[in-house]
């Protein structure tokens, strides 16, 4: 078949429904005594399972998570109404329940983001290369599209020429530099390096109208799309098209955004080989889960696409500053496949700054708001319930701004204000809240370790956070508002300098924290010395210790988001890699001498020479 048959999915099916019954426990009513005990066998049962290797016993960790945390919610729920007479009604009124609504909204978004993640990741495929049939002279014939703006010639250069060399029959391989910016020493390199080159009249519809224009004067069966710093293997289109070849309606390959310099985080952190990269958990492991439901994303660069399924859904949409995404959605409402292939086969460059990080999610929040306004994924013919559903989250993940900025800010509620927004006494808290805390942590760890720490997807959450509420609320309203903006590749960093331009939210949310915190431990000990504490109501003494603990793991967040902004000086123009190869090096008067490399660039490598013989 050819789309691999999904059978892990029946198994996870088949378990979900066996459970079935155990979803009782989200409204079975107990004691608070009898839920601290179900709350400490759960977590005793979970560290069991998440330390069992088996894949089943992670499947059935992820069950138990999902219920836990549901029965937290459903408990949650319950906090903003109370039984007086016999009759409901609302546990408080006005800003305080306005600020606690806010954030039980927070949390069910992101038990919702939990529940989607845990179904990618319940049977993510393991798609096997399909071989090239063995004639090449009946291999399809490819443009590798590579549009630029203003990136310089040194980045694009390697990966032109590293495009020309990819194993492929060199009559069915054409590789396009598509310059929006009108350079004649990219026209120029393009003519010496046997490229074409495309230059158009205007620039409109960004990059989105530079690849249209582009289709519309070649005649490739395929496309590969990318970026101007993404340079393919050798072996690219010999791992990709061979599925393409068997299933005419199999219109989209994607592989992963590899890259092989630090983002911010790692260079500014040192990070670097000790903590998965941001874009890990997405490429490495979310995307196999979406491939079981025919639901792989366009991610822009490193795919290839069959021209006829383009043509006929109009080319690259231009309506949004996503066109990737945009583009995946309409092949798939037109009944094409998607196929992802998880290996890297394609190296680029990470940003650089974390000024240029933030403002790359901002306008991939702002585009994917933008297509679930315009083509609304729940909404559109032609989509399964699987892409629905993994499409929509895909869009509204970049909503969570707003819950991470609720989180951030809640426990200064109380605090700071005096306004509850947790309704809850403290050990209630621990009953209900513990384990779902607890749970969460260590299934995440199990099911995602290997390429997301718990800790930092906090960390990669709180510093975009504040930049994605604005655009996204435009996006939101205004859908057709906004330009499109390259991402900088190949910056130079003279000197190290802490980016207040970025930092200044974190330093008033940790501002803020820290005043909670401080006056928490005022409030503390005017609670001491009062003779009945219950007076003080949601400032109790436990309240009190449980927020000033919010606030504090909030503060440690704050902190290392407010050191990604420390950037470190970074003067080389051409990343060094750290790679080890034997070698020869020919000496004009000593002859050859055996080498090994310690690092390569493009620009140059550090040697260690044998001493040459006398």
């Amino acid at each position: 078949a050819p789309t691999p048959h999904p059978r892990p999915l029946k198994t996870a099916l088949l378990m979900l429904v066996t459970v079935a019954p155990g979803a009782v426990v989200l409204f079975a009513p107990l004691t608070l005594g009898h839920q601290a005990l179900l709350g400490l066998a759960v977590v005793v049962l979970s560290l069991i399972l998440t330390r069992l290797r088996h894949p089943q016993a992670a499947l059935w960790a992820m069950v138990v998570s999902a219920l836990i945390s549901g029965r937290y919610l459903v408990w949650r729920s319950t906090m903003f109404v109370s039984e007086f007479e016999g009759e409901w009604c609302l546990s408080a009124t006005g800003s305080e329940l306005g600020l606690a609504v806010l954030l039980f909204l927070a949390e069910l978004y992101a038990f919702g983001m939990l529940l989607v993640g845990y179904l990618q990741s319940a049977a993510p495929l393991a798609r096997p290369t399909v071989a090239l049939p063995d004639d090449p002279t009946t291999w399809p014939t490819v443009d590798v599209l590579i549009p630029t703006l203003d990136e310089p010639l040194d980045v694009v250069r390697t990966t032109v020429l590293g495009a020309q060399a990819m194993d492929w029959p060199a009559d069915k391989l054409r590789v396009h530099l598509l310059d929006d910016g009108w350079r004649p020493d990219f026209r120029e390199f393009a003519e010496s390096a046997d490229a074409q080159y495309h230059a158009r009249s205007d620039n409109s519809h960004a990059k989105a109208g530079n690849l249209n224009h582009a289709l519309g004067r070649t005649d490739g069966e395929l496309v590969l799309v990318l970026d101007s710093d993404h340079v393919p293997t050798r072996g690219f289109l010999q791992r990709t098209v061979g599925a393409m070849v068997q299933d005419e309606q199999l219109a989209l390959v994607q592989t992963p955004h590899h890259f092989h310099t630090p983002d911010p985080f790692e260079r500014n952190l040192g990070t670097e080989g000790a903590v998965p990269p941001e874009g890990e958990l997405f490429y490495r492991h979310l995307m196999k889960g979406n491939d079981l439901y025919n639901a792989v994303f366009f991610c822009g660069s490193c795919a290839v696409l069959r021209r006829s399924a383009l043509e006929k859904i109009g080319g690259f949409p231009t309506e949004t500053v996503t066109e990737d995404a945009h583009t995946g959605l309409r092949l798939h409402r037109n009944g094409f496949r998607s196929a992802y292939v998880d290996t890297p086969l394609a190296s680029g460059l990470a940003t650089e700054r974390i000024a240029t990080h933030v403002a790359q999610r901002a306008r991939w929040a702002r585009g994917m708001l933008q297509v679930f306004r315009i083509d609304n994924p729940l909404l559109c013919r032609g989509l399964s319930l699987g892409q629905r559903l993994l499409y929509t989250t895909a869009m509204v993940h970049f909503l969570n701004g707003f819950p991470r900025m609720a989180f951030l800010l809640a426990p200064a509620a109380l605090l700071l204000l005096g306004k509850d927004v947790f309704f809850a006494s403290a050990p209630a808290v621990v009953a209900y809240a513990l384990p779902h805390l607890l749970i969460g942590v260590l299934t995440h760890a199990r099911v995602f370790g290997e390429h997301r720490h718990p800790l930092w997807s906090e960390v990669y959450e709180t510093v975009v956070a504040p930049y994605l509420v604005i655009p996204t609320a435009l996006a939101l309203v205004f859908p057709k508002a906004g330009g499109f903006g390259v991402t900088q590749k190949g910056e130079i960093i003279e000197q190290d300098h802490t980016d207040l331009g970025v930092a200044w939210p974190y330093v008033i949310l940790g501002a803020i924290n820290l005043l909670a915190l401080a006056n928490g431990a005022r409030l503390l000990g005017v609670s001491f010395d009062l003779a009945d504490a219950g007076h003080l109501g949601a400032l109790a003494q436990p309240g009190l210790l449980m927020n000033m603990m919010w606030a504090l793991h909030n503060l440690v967040i704050l902190g290392v988001a407010l050191a990604v902004t420390r950037e470190h000086r970074q003067r080389r123009r051409h990343a060094r890699l750290p790679w080890t190869i034997d070698g020869r090096m020919a000496l004009e008067e000593r002859g050859d001498v055996t080498c090994q490399t310690r690092n390569l660039s493009r620009g140059g490598a550090r040697l260690i020479l044998e001493r040459p013989h006398e």
